[in-house]
């Protein structure tokens, strides 16, 4: 599909029933939600995309927050409609987040997974380097996956579980981290994001991984914000709970009354 300004995004579409959309992470990643889209495919029409410069989609900027916002609410208008469920995974929960904030008569339900919060990212990130230690090598295949393999607790099977994050593989938007990380860390210093939370009137599903190395209590002040909010916690699970307990992530998501 195309965004307003002509980028070339790549979409999939399946399921049948009310539309749910899946904001990956990154920033500079690509969608990693197949299993996603087959878990709730019975029950919604699922809609995976890669963002702009990422993966499959055209590689071109301009990448920032407010951009990737009027991607995301492209990909709804194109392959949803309506009201839809927002399923985002780390940055994806941040956009998702942003998202609902501007356009809460097109969300239904956020679902925010593994997500970093609303404070000021000095809060939490040394926390964060001290459990995960120094990214050893560069943005190749292997080096990435050597990084990905830290994020699974079962050590028997997280060099596993990380080639499959890899497969297939797209190179890594390093540009596109940057400049989103970036701005990201600087909007979280200067804006009261909780004030904006606290007028929110979509209900939200926060999901976490107890043993994510991204410290949880981050999340804290973001689930205290929100009026309508209910949060999982998946004991034993990490960054990725739906591949580590996907019985228990997709009760929490299909459980949820709310949706």
């Amino acid at each position: 599909m195309l965004t307003g300004d002509g980028c070339r995004l790549w979409t999939e579409v399946g399921g049948d029933g009310p539309a749910l959309v899946f904001v990956h992470g990154g920033p500079g990643l690509w969608d990693m939600a197949g299993d996603l889209a087959t878990m709730f495919g019975g029950r919604y029409r699922t809609v995976r995309w890669d963002q702009r410069g990422c993966g499959r989609s055209e590689r071109r900027g301009p990448y920032t927050l407010d951009r990737s916002v009027e991607d995301l609410d492209a990909v709804v208008d194109e392959h949803a409609g309506g009201r839809v469920t927002l399923v985002g995974h780390s940055w994806g929960a941040h956009l998702a987040l942003e998202y609902a904030l501007r356009h809460p008569d097109r969300v239904r339900r956020l679902v925010y997974v593994a997500g970093t919060g609303i404070d000021d990212e000095d809060t939490w990130k040394p926390a964060f380097r001290e459990r995960a230690g120094s990214p050893a090598g560069g943005w190749d295949r292997a080096s990435v996956v050597r990084q990905w393999t830290a994020e699974f607790p079962d050590r028997e099977r997280a060099a596993e579980r990380a080639e499959a994050m890899a497969t297939p593989w797209f190179d890594i938007n390093v540009e596109c981290s940057a400049t989103i990380n970036a701005q990201i860390a600087r909007r979280l210093r200067e804006t009261d994001l909780a004030a904006r939370c606290r007028e929110l009137r979509v209900p939200v599903l926060i999901v976490d991984g107890s043993e994510d190395l991204r410290p949880r209590w981050a999340v804290d002040s973001l689930a205290a914000a929100l009026p309508d909010v209910r949060r999982v916690i998946l004991r034993g699970a990490s960054h990725l709970p739906w591949v580590e307990d996907p019985e228990g992530f997709s009760g929490a998501v299909l459980g949820d009354p709310r949706r």
